[in-house]
């Protein structure tokens, strides 16, 4: 009973990231329309991952028909620092908690799932995070075949405008964030220098789109973990 319990208030806690999944996923069907996914092939990436940077860096790769490897590496180095969190939440676990619960948390462990987790300040149930990861999965993976579904009757001026949501919402995460942090501002605009560079000069040009993206990422990463490396204080804090 107390477990349907701690399941429920996951499910209701959840409610603001089903809505908030619904309208981004949404823009991330209407995407994986354009390069020629169904409604079930993209509703079961959705399901199977529930990343919306991860699952938006795909369609790059698939739309440029991709290596499997590519694919595969690239979810790898976008989503590496769900392993973090999943550090973190399970702190959070009854050290009883079997192996297989924590498995499970694992699996569905995204940024607003951690964000809203972590603020709890009794210790985690499994069976509460399980609730907001229905209330996430179904938001998402339902905004993704409305999306997709809408992608195919909706005049092309429309799904083109639909199309560049997502990027309307990347601008409106990262632009309030330059103006708190320089260090964030430096790597946005070193990313897109080197994104310009592997797009126009000779031999990085004919890098494969996948491997571009990649690349970009793990250098950027590295060149920004050097110069500008978080204190110990502020990593306690989050």
């Amino acid at each position: 009973m107390k477990n349907l319990t701690e399941y429920k208030t996951g499910v209701k806690d959840g409610i603001p990231i089903f809505l908030g999944y619904l309208a981004v996923s949404f823009a991330f069907g209407i995407q994986a329309c354009k390069i020629g996914l169904t409604a079930f092939q993209a509703g079961l990436m959705s399901f199977t991952n529930l990343t919306s940077t991860g699952q938006f860096a795909s369609l790059t790769i698939i739309a440029s028909c991709g290596t499997i490897g590519e694919l595969a590496f690239s979810q790898l180095i976008i989503n590496l620092r769900y392993l973090l969190m999943s550090c973190t939440l399970s702190q959070k676990l009854k050290a009883s908690t079997p192996f297989y619960h924590r498995l499970l948390v694992a699996i569905g462990v995204t940024d607003e799932i951690f964000g809203v987790s972590i603020t709890r300040d009794s210790q985690l149930s499994p069976f509460y995070i399980y609730g907001l990861t229905s209330s996430a999965i179904t938001g998402w993976t339902s905004g993704t075949v409305i999306g997709v579904i809408s992608g195919d009757f909706l005049p092309k001026n429309i799904i083109s405008a639909l199309g560049i949501a997502i990027y309307g919402m990347f601008i409106a995460i990262i632009i309030p964030k330059t103006k708190k942090e320089k260090s964030v501002l430096c790597v946005v605009i070193s990313a897109m220098i080197m994104s310009c560079m592997m797009y126009y000069l000779p031999y990085l040009s004919e890098i494969s789109s996948g491997f571009k993206i990649i690349i970009i990422t793990i250098v950027i990463s590295v060149i920004a973990a050097i110069l500008f490396p978080v204190k110990e204080d502020s990593a306690n804090e989050c």
